[in-house]
């Protein structure tokens, strides 16, 4: 029940000591805001994090790496070793924990630029076959259009997704690229989407200068029938994409006849090690920022229970006064207690605000300066994570003023009538 005059006399005895009782309340206050920076940034960091791996966080990529160093079944030593559609289809109908498999090709080396011509303009740009589906496994996002369907993988049709780096060269005069033809190495391709790059830094820049086709139309188009040029493969949820890595590269080793200490012969990067440093990066940072903020947080507590032993030497001949007029010793500690409540709620509510709010002030000028896309650029606090720092201050602060209300129901009112 909410009692005026009691409220009235709590600020009353705060007023008292107000640059001690302004102090300790920072200390509180700066607990809470840094921890809400701290986690916001970190926070916004792991989710930016997902967002770019997504569900590209467990595919393996296989690729032929060197020739066979030894002889193996009759076969000598020096083969090169081509995927094949067979081989991905054995990989599919061979390993249970396959949830996506199949092969991709790039125009000429991997990495390599093409020549790209669209009327009087043109450029070199990375030109890449794809899959319907596929554009998280190339960690981009559809801005315009539509990316590449099963029909277009089906009729082997000549359509292409373009990032937004090849949109700026091809179509400086503001020109809607969407169902306009360009020239790739004399071939003709009608542009069906735009892309751009979820990556941050110099990987943006390149995923946005690339140029992504239906993967059989390339093989067609470029004679490129007899192989991929590497292997991409995800696992079914709960499967371990390590065991799922080690079984493909086994059932490979078999079908082309590599010796099994023949190592080197296939190259593989398996994005889960990536994801997970990534992840415990985050973790790191969470963790760090937890125990910035709860140091911060103990040295803000204490403050608040020094500030109220205080509180009750200075008020010992009040409390006597009290007790002697019939106030019980529950009462007492009461009283000491939501004046320590009071410093500690309002202090670290308004570290939760102001901290929340620079956090939204921060993302929003990175918004503004076209820096919205870093991994850091995303800070936010999850308002639970927020609401349950501030019930653990609350309850360490209740905890901190325990002392001192033991103290204060202790008084003897005998002794502190006594007391000038």
């Amino acid at each position: 029940m909410f009692e005026l005059d009691k409220w009235q006399e709590i600020l009353t005895s705060l007023r008292r000591q107000k640059l001690r009782t302004g102090l300790t309340a920072f200390g509180v206050f700066w607990g809470i805001f840094m921890l809400v920076l701290l986690l916001g940034f970190g926070t916004g960091f792991g989710t930016r994090i997902e967002g770019i791996f997504g569900d590209a966080k467990s595919i393996v990529i296989f690729w032929p790496s060197n020739t066979t160093q030894l002889e193996y079944q009759g076969l000598g030593k020096g083969r090169a070793i081509k995927f094949t559609p067979e081989d991905v289809e054995a990989i599919r109908q061979s390993i249970p924990g396959i949830q996506t498999v199949d092969g991709k090709n790039n125009l000429g080396n991997w990495g390599a630029a093409s020549y790209v011509v669209y009327g009087k303009e043109s450029g070199s740009f990375t030109v890449r076959g794809t899959h319907q589906g596929w554009a998280p496994f190339e960690f981009i996002k559809l801005i315009e259009g539509r990316y590449v369907n099963s029909l277009d993988e089906k009729e082997k049709r000549k359509v292409a997704v373009i990032g937004t780096r090849v949109k700026e060269v091809l179509f400086k005069n503001g020109e809607n690229p969407i169902g306009k033809s360009i020239d790739i190495r004399g071939v003709k391709f009608k542009i069906v989407g735009i892309s751009r790059s979820v990556e941050p830094g110099s990987d943006a820049e390149q995923n946005n200068a690339r140029i992504y086709i239906p993967n059989e139309t390339l093989r067609q188009a470029f004679n490129q029938m007899d192989a991929y040029q590497i292997i991409i493969f995800s696992p079914k949820p709960g499967v371990n994409p390590y065991d799922l890595e080690r079984d493909v590269k086994k059932l490979l080793y078999e079908r082309k006849k590599i010796h099994p200490d023949d190592s080197g012969v296939i190259g593989g990067f398996n994005m889960e090690q990536n994801y997970q440093q990534n992840r415990d990066l985050v973790t790191g940072i969470l963790g760090f920022s937890w125990m910035v903020a709860i140091g911060t947080i103990i040295a803000g507590v204490i403050g608040v229970g020094n500030i109220m032993l205080v509180v009750v030497k200075e008020r010992t001949r009040e409390i006597g006064v009290r007790k002697a007029m019939g106030a019980t010793p529950t009462n007492i500690s009461l009283m000491i207690i939501h004046e320590s409540l009071v410093i500690t709620v309002i202090a670290g509510y308004a570290g939760l605000v102001a901290g929340a709010l620079l956090l939204e002030g921060i993302r929003a000028l990175l918004v503004k300066l076209g820096q919205g896309d870093g991994l850091f650029a995303s800070p936010y606090i999850d308002i639970n994570i927020a609401f349950m720092a501030l019930s653990v201050l609350v309850i360490t602060g209740v905890l901190a003023a325990l002392l001192p209300a033991m103290k204060a129901a202790a008084v003897n009112p005998i002794t502190a009538l006594q007391d000038e």
